[in-house]
């Protein structure tokens, strides 16, 4: 096959004129630039703010392709969102750093934990995804789920004083609620029991009530769970049922240890 038919074949196959790997990337970078704004004591707020608006500019050029999409107008919006959700994500890293023993410092939870990254760019996108901003809230949230191995959907409604430790492997879907003062643990899934388009528009993912703890490995799965205040749901439970306030749910698997120096 000569390299004309190939170039012939591929183009063809590239049938999506909308398709820029580029919002990738520039989103990807303007969310680095926007957590430096709001942390970093060294960065200066006024220029990076500035540099912001233009970066988020270009951005909503690429992605508001569709007629009426929403655009560039959002960003004064925005913007003024800002200083609040700032405080709310003092007060994660506050929760940390007050229920985690391993934390010598607040500065050490905005520094080396990637719970409290990945709920920093939920909280940045969430704002972006209520005003129905195409692509960039989820590619922002992909871009915490790259680093951190945490997947929280943009569209997940979460309260104040929000915990996730270790991390890794947690998964929060679209339509999840939870509410103040949750604090989950590695590998933990709030999903969806069935994947079909048609539920697009349903309420999918569980609820989370106040105060709730949930352990390690721990799925949750349905829009009409929901665990109630207080909680504690141990490690590798498997739910799709309500739970009531104050309840306590554990998994018991049967162990066997034999020494294997006995003959």
């Amino acid at each position: 096959m000569k390299i004309e038919e190939i170039i012939s074949q591929i183009e063809e196959q590239k049938n999506l004129p909308n398709l820029n790997l580029s919002v990738k990337e520039k989103t990807e970078a303007f969310t680095h630039k926007l957590f430096h704004t709001l942390f970093d004591k060294q960065t200066p707020v006024r220029d990076y703010l500035m540099e912001l608006g233009m970066d988020f500019e270009v951005l909503a050029k690429l992605v508001c392709w569709e007629p009426g999409a929403p655009c560039k107008d959002i960003w004064s919006e925005y913007l003024e969102m800002l200083p609040g959700i700032l405080k709310k994500l003092n007060l994660d890293a506050q929760a940390i750093a007050r229920n985690d023993p391993a934390a010598n410092s607040v500065e050490e939870v905005y520094l080396s934990y990637p719970g409290f990254f990945a709920i920093a760019i939920y909280r940045l996108s969430h704002e972006l995804y209520k005003f129905g901003l195409p692509l960039v809230p989820r590619l922002m949230t992909e871009c915490a789920h790259s680093l951190t191995g945490t997947d929280i959907n943009p569209g997940a409604k979460i309260g104040n004083a929000f915990f996730i430790d270790h991390a890794t492997g947690v998964v929060i879907g679209e339509t999840a609620v939870i509410e103040d003062n949750v604090k989950i643990y590695q590998g933990v899934t709030l999903g969806a029991l069935t994947v079909d388009r048609t539920l697009r528009n349903v309420k999918r993912h569980p609820t989370i009530k106040k105060n709730v703890t949930i352990y390690a490995n721990a799925t949750i799965l349905g829009g009409e769970t929901e665990i109630g205040e207080n909680s504690i749901i141990g490690g590798n439970v498997w739910l799709t049922k309500s739970v009531p306030a104050n309840s306590m749910v554990s998994h018991t698997p049967q162990i066997s240890i034999k020494n294997t120096a006995d003959k």
